[in-house]
């Protein structure tokens, strides 16, 4: 193979994904429950392949990043997201149903109704999960755009019940997710039965692991909505 990286010693590759960097942001995330997100943009561009890059996220002495992945550029102002979320969660709290009236669902909020139903069908959501099994999903409007190299924002909410984040990445309602212990043993489940929290929650129960064990890997399985002639 060829060179993709230059690395140091102590370092390694965690990632590589295709972008557009007119319309991508990046989104890191880390061990102890960091994470950043930036505008793609925010990357020059290198003339050779080896080569070291620019920082991406500033780490505390103990912590790495695990995950890299590729959001859409979130186009919407902070005070937009902040009135989607509002109106979102509220619904997804069962305090509002969907079927109401927009003159009624937006009442409180300056949003039109173009907008709420853009940024609805837009909205991308992120899976968080920890080696002690906890896991949630959060909308990924939860998540400001900020320059990158700084030290980011918190990810999920992490203490001894929880353990460390393993996997933090963008998931579908549709999909499936699979979690694999150091036992061997493994749990699917739909992405969908993963309740919608706040950016800053521990999360619930996945999987419940052994007392000394831990989730080692989380994977997405993606509903390919093949035929019975193309399964068999």
């Amino acid at each position: 193979g060829k060179i993709a990286m230059k690395v140091s010693s102590d370092d390694k590759l965690i990632g590589v994904h295709t972008c557009n960097e007119k319309t991508d942001d990046v989104f890191l995330s880390t061990r102890e429950g960091k994470c950043l997100r930036f505008f793609i943009q925010d990357v020059r561009k290198f003339s050779g392949r080896n080569s070291v890059g620019v920082r991406g996220i500033r780490l505390s002495k103990e912590d790495t990043v695990i995950s890299m992945y590729i959001l859409k550029h979130a186009k919407y102002s902070t005070d937009d997201r902040d009135e989607y979320l509002k109106v979102a969660n509220a619904i997804r709290r069962k305090e509002l149903r969907r079927s109401t009236p927009f003159s009624k669902l937006l009442k409180n909020v300056k949003l039109t109704e173009e907008k709420f139903v853009e940024m609805e069908s837009s909205e991308e959501f992120i899976l968080s999960i920890a080696d002690n099994g906890f896991g949630k999903r959060s909308s990924a409007y939860e998540y400001r755009i900020t320059r990158r190299g700084g030290q980011g924002i918190a990810n999920m909410t992490l203490n001894k019940k929880t353990g460390n984040v393993i996997g933090s990445f963008p998931v579908e309602e549709k999909d499936d997710i699979m979690l694999i212990a150091g036992d061997g043993k493994l749990i699917r489940s739909p992405v969908k039965n993963i309740r919608i929290a706040g950016r800053t929650t521990q999360g619930v129960t996945l999987f419940k692991v052994e007392k000394d064990e831990k989730v080692l890997s989380v994977a997405t399985i993606k509903d390919l909505n093949l035929s019975d002639e193309q399964t068999n």
